[in-house]
């Protein structure tokens, strides 16, 4: 599978690129590396990738600026930052600007194709390959399973592919309170670090930016004291 999919890479750092493009050709990815963020904006408008490496801190820029333009173009493939060791605020960061998971510095390369592995796996794998229905219904709101999209009315909603699944899962447990190590282990696909709770609170805001009508006043998704998130059923 990994042979059909195609890699940005947007890495300054010769040797951290070197190293990691050749591991992942050798996992049979097609990889395009370029050390610079407006370049890099540009190849992913004109090669469409399927998804894309972003290193924070770049000669032209700030990644987490460039991951916004990302978004900012409709560009809606998963986006992996590469963040600097034991600073929070980058990861939180990145999450805030559209990006679907980070890796911190320095970073083995098995957790990094473990992650990719994964975002690949929730943006293009199937979807609906638990259900019957191809369709979930939430509010006024319509989860096209088939499509990857969801719709109020004839308006489509601008959600990454993490969003949709994180409002998949959500969907496909209305009514249960959900822990956020329950969220990460359903939605993301893997076991995580005690401190990527706080990935499942930033998601699940961006998410009630866009599925809310009045995103400060949530009546979809609601914060459950002491335990996580339940989406109202």
């Amino acid at each position: 599978m990994q042979g059909s999919h195609t890699i940005l890479l947007i890495e300054d750092d010769t040797a951290v690129a070197t190293s990691l493009k050749e591991a992942l050709e050798a996992e049979g990815y097609a990889v395009t590396w370029t050390k610079l963020g407006r370049e890099g904006l540009r190849i992913a408008s004109e090669a469409q990738p399927h998804l894309i490496i972003l290193d924070v801190r770049l000669p032209d820029g700030s990644g987490f600026d460039f991951c916004r333009q990302l978004r900012q173009q409709k560009l809606r493939q998963p986006i992996l930052m590469l963040t600097a060791q034991q600073e929070e605020m980058d990861k939180v960061l990145g999450l805030e600007m559209g990006a679907d998971d980070y890796v911190t510095k320095p970073f083995g390369v098995r957790e990094l194709l473990s992650r990719l592995r994964a975002l690949l796996r929730r943006a293009y794998g199937e979807l609906a390959a638990t259900t019957n229905a191809n369709q979930l219904f939430v509010a006024d709101l319509v989860i096209d399973l088939d499509r990857s999209l969801v719709l109020r009315g004839e308006a489509q909603l601008e959600l990454t592919p993490t969003e949709f699944r994180l409002f998949v899962y959500l969907a496909r447990h209305a009514g249960q309170a959900l822990t956020r190590a329950q969220i990460l282990q359903g939605a993301w696909g893997y076991d995580t670090a005690v401190e990527d709770a706080r990935t499942v609170n930033v998601h699940i805001r961006r998410l009630r930016e866009k599925v809310e009508l009045t995103p400060s006043q949530p009546t979809l998704i609601l914060t459950v004291p002491g335990v996580g998130y339940r989406l109202s059923n």
